[in-house]
């Protein structure tokens, strides 16, 4: 099988982090620091609702920070909550979506990261840019790329 066939299932991430809509965005750029995580699903219950990356984190804190010290950045993020910069209503792919299409969606949406959605609304995992390369031409699992 030719890996722009294969299923999105087989590269995408099934342990991810995922946040609230309520969580606050000093929370977040810590989670996403720390674990080197550049995008997360933002859930209500099991439902996803949201999508929040590193690049609404910066442009959140550009736009309403330009001249914010670090200290100033970090009190102003704890003001701040994930619904209020998070992608609403995130473009999905089901899990036996090939990775053609994942690829085309991300492309056409220039965007980094798809959430997995099985059709029960339950979300399975999420594929990026690095998992499509990985998927394309690494042809080798996540845990042992390092």
């Amino acid at each position: 099988m030719q890996a722009a066939e294969r299923q999105v299932a087989s590269v995408m991430a099934k342990d991810f982090v995922s946040v609230k809509a309520k969580d606050q965005l000093d929370f977040v750029d810590d989670v996403m620091n720390l674990g080197r995580i550049r995008h997360m699903p933002v859930l209500d219950g099991e439902r996803l609702i949201g999508v929040v990356s590193q690049r609404d984190l910066l442009a959140s804190s550009l736009s309403r920070a330009l001249d914010f010290e670090a200290g100033q950045r970090r009190n102003f993020m704890r003001s701040v909550v994930v619904e209020e910069v998070m992608t609403p209503q995130p473009i999905t792919v089901g899990p036996t979506a090939s990775l053609r299409e994942a690829a085309r969606l991300m492309l056409a949406h220039r965007i980094g990261c798809l959430p997995v959605v099985e059709e029960n609304g339950h979300v399975a995992g999420l594929v990026t840019e690095t998992d499509l390369l990985r998927g394309a031409y690494a042809e080798v699992a996540p845990s042992s790329i390092k």
